[in-house]
């Protein structure tokens, strides 16, 4: 599934609340070496979490011995992030009032390009302290081609007319859009040194739990239950003629910058 069409972002990001707990549950980690390079040599640090969801980049942060606040739109999503102890403030972060706090760094894991560019460099800007970092990133990933097509060919009978695009193939580019306003954006406003990070992975899925992470994502969120399931059927089928697991190849951006 490709990145979302800018006017569809904030629909999409308002309907992943509708099952916060599979959302937790299925959603990938983020690589350890992400999490060392953001934290870097600032063990005990204080972060705000942009866009946290339901907490789950913040709990890999608080491991760390991070001191997190996460800021998320969705109600449903941060009460789910506080059952698992992290402290969330709800508000989109461009309206959120950080009462005169400021923090070491700020991140935002899938969810930096539902904030408006320029507003959201000058909110960071506010909140990030001098010598501080900005810090954002997004998986991309990229299921085997049979099973990628069940799912494109099933979502496009179902829903002929979504406005996001479901079968372009992502790849390390995707959100070089998004990072090149940001970029810019944050130039404006006093941050500097910006860099990009790229970070490989694999996960192994069997069908089960393939099928549990699809209805987490931007498409299929939004899609009536019965249209869903079809999706699910046809996507199933695929893995089944694989035996019933496969290996998803992924790759992490995360673009950096300091204050």
């Amino acid at each position: 599934m490709g990145v979302p069409e800018p006017h569809e972002l904030r629909k999409t990001a308002e309907s992943f609340g509708i099952d916060a707990g599979r959302y937790d549950r299925a959603r990938p980690r983020y690589p350890e070496a992400l999490i060392t390079e953001i934290v870097g040599n600032t063990p005990g640090a204080s972060i705000l979490d942009v866009g946290t969801g339901t907490g789950i980049a913040a709990r890999q942060f608080k491991n760390t011995g991070c001191q997190v606040l996460g800021v998320e739109p969705d109600e449903r999503m941060a009460e789910f992030a506080r059952t698992t102890g992290i402290d969330v403030e709800v508000a989109n972060f461009e309206e959120w009032d950080p009462k005169n706090r400021t923090f070491d760094i700020l991140t935002a894991g899938q969810a930096w390009h539902w904030v408006d560019p320029q507003r959201g460099a000058e909110k960071a800007a506010q909140v990030v302290k001098p010598g501080g970092t900005f810090a954002v990133f997004w998986h991309l990933f990229l299921p085997p081609d049979d099973i990628a097509k069940a799912f494109g060919e099933a979502f496009r009978k179902v829903a002929p007319n979504f406005p996001i695009k479901v079968d372009r193939t992502p790849n390390r580019e995707a959100y070089k859009p998004i990072i090149d306003k940001t970029e810019e954006a944050l130039h404006k406003t006093g941050f500097h040194n910006p860099q990009r990070h790229f970070y490989t992975w694999q996960q192994n899925y069997t069908r089960a739990e393939y099928l549990d992470l699809l209805p987490t994502q931007g498409g299929l969120t939004r899609v009536p239950k019965p249209q869903q399931e079809e999706v699910l059927a046809a996507v199933g089928a695929a893995i089944d003629a694989r035996g019933g697991q496969f290996t998803c190849d992924y790759t992490t951006v995360l673009f950096t910058a300091a204050s």
